[in-house]
């Protein structure tokens, strides 16, 4: 991938969002930087099961 206007060293990691002809969206800059923040939490492992969210979903209805 060539990136205009930015150098970045071999092996880099970049995140790229793209826009799809099928069920694209629109992030407002504050959105995206919580979307590449959670990217990275996920990328340290900083990670809930879904049933624990669901459990905790649940007793928020009780």
């Amino acid at each position: 991938m060539v990136v205009e206007g930015v150098s970045l060293e071999e092996g880099a990691l970049v995140t790229v969002l793209a826009n799809d002809d099928d069920g694209s969206f629109e992030l407002t800059p504050e959105q995206e930087a919580d979307l590449i923040l959670s990217i990275a939490e996920a990328d340290r492992g900083e990670t809930v099961t879904a049933e624990e969210v669901l459990a905790k979903l649940a007793r928020r209805r009780t």
